[in-house]
């Protein structure tokens, strides 16, 4: 299968301590750039986060946000035992010296920093945590950027029938447009004689103005080498994995074969197949900037 750069994926897991929530997206790029957000409790695992990722994808401007929401302190906390002596110890000496002080009641314990502590959870539970989340993620992903290329693959096969049947019309037109030059051209130089002795001359002439026009209009290169870009494009597809940049390459030259085609043409209907050929092409190089 051939892999759009175009993908977008998210998971969330649940922890003793909180949650974590990690979120994939990607856009075309002429290299792999990725780039991490997350909070700084977690910038431990950056550089093996960037291997993980890198290691199944090869272009795309990537864009991965981790969030990790710990729960409320009401949730699932419990007192500091060692706090709280320390705060008695310190409400009997002030008692001591400050008899009119008013001592500490519960809401004053509680308010104080530290008074009471929530679980955290470890740095290998983390990294299990957030390692597991990541290739779970990356399959999702990886399956969104599979089916988006092969909708773009279908796109492109659909154009490469087209340019084909372009390709085929305009073969006919060829001989036919020699055969009328060389009606027209012989009715005009024919014409034109006003001794019968020159006819042998202007035969020759008529010859040679034909031979000159054909190699002029003449495009068989072209279209041979637009047979072996469509069947060099077809092969691509089939093939899978990254494409892109081969098609790339493809798309200048089918453009390049297409201009010289239009540029030789003296019938219409060449002209218009070979405009016709530059806008698929042009569909198609715009799609295909968005392939792995």
């Amino acid at each position: 299968m051939i892999l759009s750069m175009t993908g977008y994926a998210t998971a969330s897991v649940e922890l003793d301590n909180g949650s974590l929530t990690l979120e994939l997206r990607a856009v075309n790029h002429r290299y792999l750039d990725i780039q991490l957000r997350m909070p700084d409790e977690l910038r431990g695992f950056e550089s093996a986060l960037r291997e993980v990722i890198a290691a199944q994808l090869q272009r795309g401007k990537v864009e991965c946000r981790i969030n990790h929401v710990a729960h409320s302190a009401q949730s699932g906390a419990v007192l500091n035992h060692e706090l709280l002596r320390q705060l008695a110890a310190w409400s009997r000496e002030v008692q001591d010296v400050l008899p009119d002080a008013r001592p500490l009641n519960v809401t004053d314990v509680l308010r104080w920093n530290g008074a009471l502590e929530t679980p955290v959870a470890s740095v290998d539970e983390l990294r299990a945590a957030l390692f597991g989340l990541l290739q779970q993620v990356l399959e999702e992903f990886s399956a969104s950027r599979a089916r988006e290329g092969e909708k773009l693959k279908e796109f492109l096969a659909q154009r490469l029938e087209k340019i084909e049947v372009l390709r085929n019309d305009v073969m006919p037109h060829v001989p036919a447009a020699i055969a009328a030059y060389e009606q027209k051209l012989s009715t005009r130089l024919r014409d034109a004689i006003q001794n019968a002795t020159q006819q042998d001359i202007w035969d020759e002439r008529i010859r040679q103005e034909i031979t000159l026009f054909a190699s002029k209009i003449d495009v068989d290169e072209e279209l041979s080498r637009l047979a072996s870009h469509l069947i060099e494009m077809r092969r691509i597809l089939a093939q899978g994995g990254a494409v892109g940049k081969r098609l790339d390459f493809l798309m200048q030259e089918l453009n390049r074969e297409a201009n010289t085609l239009g540029s030789k043409s003296v019938d219409a209907e060449v002209s218009r197949s070979a405009m016709e050929m530059k806008i698929l092409i042009e569909q198609m190089r715009e799609q295909i900037q968005n392939l792995e």
